[in-house]
């Protein structure tokens, strides 16, 4: 009995071109119409794996991973310097073309943020050094200050406590390590509301008030103060 010859299939050729024309694997330098340009890694016609991106309007440059199209996983943000090269503005995690997990941002060259991102945001646990030499180490929540933290100024003075968009409010304490003395209290939208300060390592500090605070002749000072603190604390719910 003869064989019949299955005849082969073949795909149309345009299908055999488009394929051959895809970008795929690592890539020299392609320019995008506006300028732009990408060295690395593609897949499926998008980059995937490791890849430098240019950006020619801005002179914007990324190093690092790619993931369908967009920055993800670690990578490095630039920007051209004013006196020739570039300077770093980001490195960290990414997800979705977005500042994601941990990461250093740097504001100005005196002025930088290392901690945790979201979604392009400062926000969970992290520390900010400022321009004035104070610094803030503490939680984040939609890129501002917010949940427990410390505020440590150039004098070395310390706040201690609760945070919400950005201020101070709450319970907290404030350290004057150069006076000797500390106010722990209520405190609202960066204003200390109600509570107690005390002599606090008056005898070492290196510009102690002239006396000593004088002890509280109130027959109930801590039920006094609750009270007192109560009618500010609801406006931090």
């Amino acid at each position: 009995m003869p064989h019949a010859k299955t005849p082969k299939q073949t795909q149309p050729l345009w299908k055999e071109w488009d394929y051959k024309a895809q970008k795929k694997g690592v890539r020299s330098t392609v320019y995008s119409v506006n300028g732009d340009e990408y060295t690395g890694e593609w897949l499926d016609n998008k980059k995937h794996g490791k890849g430098t991106q240019k950006w020619k309007k801005t002179g914007t440059l990324y190093d690092g991973d790619w993931k369908v199209g967009k920055r993800n996983g670690f990578g490095t943000l630039s920007i051209p310097h004013e006196e020739g090269g570039y300077k770093r503005i980001y490195s960290g995690g990414w997800k979705n073309d977005k500042r994601h997990g941990y990461g250093t941002n740097f504001y100005s060259a005196e002025e930088y943020y290392e901690g945790e991102w979201y979604a392009d945001k400062r926000s969970g646990w992290g520390r900010m050094y400022f321009a004035d030499g104070s610094i803030y180490e503490g939680e984040w929540y939609n890129d501002e200050r917010n949940g427990q933290g410390m505020l440590r100024l150039a004098t070395d003075n310390r706040y201690e406590g609760s945070w919400k968009d950005d201020q101070k409010n709450g319970p907290g304490k404030f350290f004057y390590l150069d006076k000797g003395q500390m106010y722990e209290g209520v405190w609202v939208d960066n204003i200390a509301k109600c509570g107690n300060i005390t002599d606090f390592g008056r005898d070492g500090a290196p510009e102690p008030t002239q006396y000593p605070i004088p002890e509280i002749k109130l027959a109930d000072s801590e039920a006094a103060l609750r009270e007192a603190e109560e009618t500010f604390l609801p406006e931090q719910d």
